[in-house]
């Protein structure tokens, strides 16, 4: 999945489906709107320069005062508005927030639940009760992912964060060396930007090229979540031309044991890097990889979602996200 900025004429929503599993049944999460009558999955519009992930997150804490951590990507509804505008909402499975994630949620702005005029009554009910409570019929799709999911074993997964650094200064206007070589105003706004986008999927480490551009780009996250990012010369473009098999070596290290990471680096290391990701994916996997250079645009991000440890780790779905730039500092 890809998500960038929406056009005008779409309405961008989203919203999650907090899962847990309870003497050994899946459970997910209802609200009801007083408003509306309704029952339905904790979602909501974005703010304006939010990104999609971001608002999902902040939706679902405001809507039931549970912080969660996005998961795999769900079936999103897509429907006319009555002045005519689409509304696309987009869903993923979440699980509610543990002590390990306290990096993520000290990068998050803090959200103020919602009144009861708004949302009266949060429950957790069984996959069969949720489908006869659900108002929309639409919104029983995502709910029968979710169970195929559980029921094959790819729901409890971890995120690997591939990132392109932002836009940096142009090789032929900088003399200093290429390890040197800063992120632009436009970068420095996109690395501001991806904050709130690895705090929603619950990033726990950093690493990263150590060169000047792919620490910025994600220092920001790492300072705010009170990380020391962690250096990492096999992610450099130097290294990857003399020895590229080794950051593929690194990429499936973190599959096959997952720590939640972000790993930043340059456009010249990405085939290698999307290779190791696509070793570890199926014909089963949900999304595609992009398959030809660039790979990924700059300030832009890959989100794999990573099931099992070992030999048997698995990538379960990709997404791909380049949050607006325009973001104010500091914001979710």
């Amino acid at each position: 999945m890809t998500v960038r900025s929406a056009p005008s004429a779409v309405v961008h929503a989203a919203g999650a489906l907090l899962w847990r599993e309870r003497d050994g049944r899946l459970e997910v999460v209802l609200v009801h709107r007083p408003r509306y009558k309704d029952w339905s999955w904790p979602k909501g519009k974005l703010d304006p320069a939010e990104s999609v992930p971001a608002a999902a997150v902040r939706e679902v804490e405001e809507e039931t005062g549970m912080p969660v951590v996005l998961g795999i990507p769900l079936p999103g509804r897509r429907y006319a508005l009555a002045d005519g505008r689409i509304k696309q909402v987009h869903y993923w499975a979440a699980r509610a927030t543990e002590e390990d994630d306290a990096p993520a949620m000290s990068a998050r702005t803090p959200v103020q639940t919602a009144g009861l005029d708004e949302i009266d009554e949060v429950v957790w009910v069984g996959v069969a009760t949720a489908e006869q409570m659900l108002t929309q019929r639409t919104d029983r799709l995502p709910l029968d992912l979710l169970r195929q999911a559980w029921d094959r074993g790819r729901l409890d997964t971890r995120p690997l964060v591939v990132v392109r650094h932002g836009r940096a200064r142009r090789r032929s206007a900088w003399s200093r060396g290429e390890a040197t070589r800063p992120l632009t105003p436009k970068g420095v706004s996109q690395a501001e930007a991806l904050v709130p986008v690895l705090a929603a999927f619950g990033v726990r480490e950093v690493l990263t090229s150590p060169w000047e551009r792919c620490l910025r780009t994600v220092e920001p996250y790492a300072k705010r979540a009170g990380l020391v990012a962690e250096l990492v010369d096999e992610l450099t473009e130097a290294a990857h031309d003399e020895e590229p098999e080794r950051a593929a070596e690194l990429v499936n290290e973190l599959i096959q044991r997952p720590r939640d990471a972000a790993v930043s680096t340059h456009r010249p290391v990405l085939p290698s890097v999307m290779d190791a990701v696509g070793d570890a994916t199926r014909r089963w996997t949900a999304g595609a990889l992009p398959g030809k250079d660039p790979y990924l645009r700059t300030g832009e991000v890959l989100v794999s979602h990573v099931s099992g440890r070992g030999t048997s780790a698995r990538v379960v779905a990709v997404e791909r996200h380049r949050p607006p730039s325009s973001i104010v500092r500091g914001g979710c």
